[in-house]
């Protein structure tokens, strides 16, 4: 099988559903930031993390693969996977852990070495454009809740990662100091 196929050559694209729609359609916009931030975790996968980091990171981009699905969706589909609450409970429930064991934040954190933890930041600023693209594809055509309740979540569970990262490295976090 040939990995072109020259249909998009003229800067169109198939969304999930077969119906064809400029490159810069809004939910093509939405389903490649999700696809930058799943290859922004790959490279996070690659730092410093443990396997139960690691595992949770595996488990987050299959999500991403869901969510990104779901933002491709012509609305013709109907055999999608679905995000589920065990999967925003999963990134709660991470997120808990990981705040239990952290000193309480007095100011805003800067991203700074570990490489790990910069990633994370890098990580979730993408996810928190991914939120805002799937947030319009929601206002103009409907995307599932849990879509935008998981991106919310994981910008959270990657600040959270970062902060948990940079404890692992004995690393001191930085802070902006207004």
């Amino acid at each position: 099988m040939k990995i072109y196929t020259k249909t998009g050559d003229k800067g169109a694209t198939a969304l999930v559903g077969g119906n064809r729609v400029p490159k810069n359609d809004i939910r093509v916009e939405a389903y490649g930031t999700v696809d930058e931030l799943i290859s922004f975790i790959g490279v996070l996968r690659t730092q410093s993390v443990t396997k139960v980091q690691d595992a949770a990171l595996l488990r987050i981009e299959k999500c991403l693969m869901t969510a990104a699905a779901h933002l491709a969706n012509d609305g013709t589909s109907k055999k999608l996977p679905n995000l589920t609450e065990d999967d925003i409970r999963f990134l709660e429930t991470e997120i808990d852990a990981m705040s239990a064991a952290l000193p309480p934040l007095h100011a805003f954190v800067l991203p700074a070495p570990p490489a790990s933890a910069a990633w994370c930041h890098v990580a979730r600023s993408v996810c928190r454009r991914a939120e805002r693209a799937a947030l319009t594809v929601k206002q103009k055509s409907g995307v599932p809740d849990e879509v935008m309740i998981y991106l919310n979540r994981l910008s959270d569970y990657l600040f959270v990662l970062s902060r948990q990262l940079t404890a692992d490295a004995k690393s001191e976090e930085e802070y902006w100091l207004p």
